[in-house]
Parts: C-alpha cells; structure tokens; sequence
C-alpha cells in the first residue's frame, strides 16, 4: 500500500512541470474510435477532461460517430456508400448524420463529462457559424470542407469554465446547407482557429508507424511527407497526418497521434515525462523530452 502511494506521489511531482506549462493553454481533443460505443471508456476519458479544465486547460472535445450513423442509416434503409474510403452524404444522408452527432452522440459526451463533476455544453459546427463549409469534392455530396471559422463562442466558454464539445456538422455559404465534415478535419480546424497549444487525435492505432512497425515517437513534417511518399504511412493514417500538417501550417504548436483505448492517454501525453503516441511538430526545440 505505502510503495502505491509513493509512486503516485512521484506521478504527482513528475507532472507539476507540464501542469504548470498547460496552465491556460488551449489543447483541442478529437475523440473517436472503439472508446466512444464503450461506457466505461466514455467515463474514463469524461474524467481526463474534466481533470484537464481542474488544472487549468482549456480542452476542447471534437468527435466523431461514423458505426452510430452507419447504425440509423440501416434501420431506416438507406444505404450507405463510399468512394475512395469517403462517405457519399447525400441530402437524406446528411439529415441523419446531423440528427446522430448533434442529437445523440454530443449529448452523450456532454452527460458523461457532467457525470463526472464537469461543466459541458454541445455545440456543432453551425452555431454562431462557427464552422462554415464548401463541398470537398462533388462526389461525395454534402461532404464539408472548412473555409471560415468564427470561434469567439469557444473563447467565451473557456472564460465562464465549461468545456466545449463540437460535433462535426457545419453551415455553408448557401442558405440551408449543411455539411458533414471529417471529425479530424473539423478538429484541425478548430485548433488552427484556436492557435492550440495541442492537437490530441485519438485512435485506434498505437501511432505512426516506421517501415519495421515501431511506432515513431517524434516526426518533423518533413518526415511525415517522406513516410507517405515511401508509401509507409498510407490508407487510414494518410487523412490523419494530413490534418496534423495543415494545423501546424495554421499555427497548433503540435499534433499528437495517439491510441484513444490506452487509459488515460491525454493525460499520459500531457502531463508525462515519455508522452504518448506520435508527436507531429515543426523543428523548433520541444518543451519536453521524446527519448527517455
């Protein structure tokens, strides 16, 4: 029993440095995967957040719920279709995408961040025109790609203490238009508008992978665009990096690719010595060690 206290007690002393480097730094979340159809993996990344705003971060949760809306769309009949590993979301599609991720899944997420003794609203990309969309590609239908952000409601929830939760669902520039945009681009671009301190992508994968399979602990951009044009970084990971490349461009400090079903994982990466999954940065020094 005394040698468990001691340890944490050393957990405790070893974070105090990153509490004191996060203390009001924005870190933008994007929570997806396996954990989000577990309760118990709900709970336990509802707690990380709300232990992340008790420190004094500003967490944003951005998700997704793509097997949820694959759920709905087969009981009512519609069929679902894909081009290029992309969901078709065509006008029916999308009311249903709309009706999962606002309707459901962000107020489960917001619940379980209550439960858990947080402060939580959900919000989706239309509200206050935070998110506002042009076709990404004409075949895929109402398929979003950012083109403005307007996030001065985020701002205003980190001053009054809540944590926002943001589903992927934006306005465009025509009247009525609704968009379904990629759960991490819709992160990527909250925290480029944001110029976060982090972006956390969590997965269901452990990271970026080098060509032996070994998780890469640190990459340059650089880097990543060497691994994909080796063909090494390929298929799933491809949006994932691309996104993490382009929120640098907009001004993110780092991306962190990390695997969502290890407990804790935000808080390991944040507020830890080792860190956890790939972290995506630009060349400048890092404030904290990659190699022990």
């Amino acid at each position: 029993m005394m040698r468990d206290s001691i340890a944490t007690a050393r957990t405790l002393s070893e974070a105090l440095p990153y509490l004191q480097r996060y203390a009001g730094a924005v870190v933008v979340v994007k929570f997806g995967g396996n954990a989000m159809g577990d309760e118990a993996a709900m709970a336990e990344f509802a707690r990380d957040i709300v232990l992340m705003r008790q420190v004094g971060v500003n967490p944003v949760v951005v998700h997704g719920g793509g097997p949820m809306i694959n759920d709905l769309l087969a009981r009512l009949g519609i069929e679902s279709r894909f081009v290029r590993g992309k969901r078709v979301t065509d006008k029916a599609t999308v009311e249903v995408v709309e009706m999962v991720l606002t309707g459901l899944v962000n107020k489960r997420i917001v619940q379980a961040i209550m439960d858990e003794g947080g402060r939580a609203v959900g919000l989706s990309g239309k509200d206050d025109d935070m998110m506002v969309c042009v076709a990404d590609d004409p075949e895929l239908g109402f398929v979003g790609r950012p083109v403005e952000m307007n996030v001065q409601v985020l701002r205003d929830l980190f001053g009054a203490g809540i944590i926002p939760v943001v589903a992927p669902v934006a306005t465009g520039m025509g009247p009525n238009e609704t968009f379904n945009v990629n759960g991490d681009t819709a992160a990527g671009a909250i925290a480029g508008a944001l110029k976060a301190d982090r972006l956390l992508l969590l997965t269901d994968v452990s990271g970026v992978k080098d060509e032996s399979g070994e998780v890469v602990t640190q990459l340059s951009p650089e880097q990543v665009r060497d691994l994909t044009a080796r063909g090494v970084i390929a298929g799933g990971m491809i949006p994932k990096t691309e996104t993490a490349l382009l929120a640098l461009e907009q001004g993110v400090r780092a991306v962190v690719i990390l695997d969502g079903r290890i407990a804790n994982a935000c808080l390991l990466e944040l507020f830890t010595d080792h860190g956890a999954g790939s972290l995506i940065r630009s060349t400048e020094p890092r404030v904290k060690p990659r190699d022990e």
